[in-house]
């Protein structure tokens, strides 16, 4: 196996890497330090399309983690990219929450439910049956489909909420157009959070807990992968895929000498 080149810029998944149920994980103030400290390029990324970068800085900050706004990609952040290569100043129906209305609105969207080029679905815990109805209308009368990510369920202190892909199965069902997914694991999402901070897949490392997305999305991008086993992905569980991460550890606190 090549030898891969040293490591100049990180990547790391949020839930389940940095913090768990608004808890910071071990370790994970000490590797942001360091990141900052680095002077390396990083992104924290999040298939979660329901807040804004500058939402989640001030979460991540109150937990006692320093990630600058700009550090943050979130999936709405790349599917307003990928719409804005795609369709530069065009209209969609939206079914989410702030952080995907705002980075469509700061692309020059129009948000609009009158003959949109688009339905774009994203995280929201109100799903209603009445947007939903809608989306299937406006899908069937030629709207072309989008999904910010395929995460069936979401985590919550109760237990798992259905989110973007159960929903997003449901509007496929009913018109039978599957969406376009921006968010991990489409390999789309890093490469333009690589883009944005200027780095190159050849010297870029990711960290997530989830073989299906974070790894994956890593792999098909490119970079390094590590797997680390504090959130979804068991022991368990890894050999049950058809592909492997770079390196499995235990948490990210076992990555901090590593930046």
């Amino acid at each position: 196996m090549a030898e891969r080149k040293p490591t100049e810029s990180w990547l790391t998944d949020m839930d389940g890497v940095l913090i768990h149920e608004g808890v910071p994980i071990p370790g994970a103030d000490a590797f942001v330090k360091r990141l900052r400290e680095s002077g390396k390029p990083f992104l924290v990324l999040t298939n979660n399309s329901i807040y804004t970068a500058r939402d989640l800085h001030a979460r991540l900050q109150r937990m006692g983690l320093d990630v600058p706004v700009e550090n943050i990609w979130t999936s709405a952040l790349a599917t307003a990219k990928f719409l804005d290569d795609q369709r530069p100043g065009g209209t969609a129906y939206v079914i989410g929450e702030a952080g995907l209305t705002t980075a469509l609105h700061d692309i020059g969207y129009v948000l609009t439910d009158h003959e949109p080029d688009y339905v774009v679905l994203g995280e929201t815990r109100t799903y209603s049956f009445e947007a939903m109805t809608k989306a299937v209308r406006l899908i069937k009368g030629g709207a072309r489909f989008i999904a910010t990510n395929p995460d069936e369920t979401g985590p919550s202190t109760e237990g798992p909420l259905p989110a973007t892909g159960a929903v997003a199965a449901l509007i496929t069902k009913a018109t039978g157009k599957q969406p376009y997914f921006a968010g991990k694991p489409n390999p789309l999402m890093m490469r333009t959070g690589l883009n944005a901070i200027g780095a190159h897949s050849e010297t870029s490392a990711m960290i997530g807990d989830r073989m299906d997305t974070d790894v994956l999305a890593g792999l098909e991008a490119g970079m390094e992968t590590f797997l680390v086993l504090t959130g979804v992905t068991t022991p368990a569980e890894i050999e049950q895929y058809p592909f492997r991460p770079s390196k499995i550890v235990n948490s990210i606190a076992d990555l901090v000498d590593r930046v």
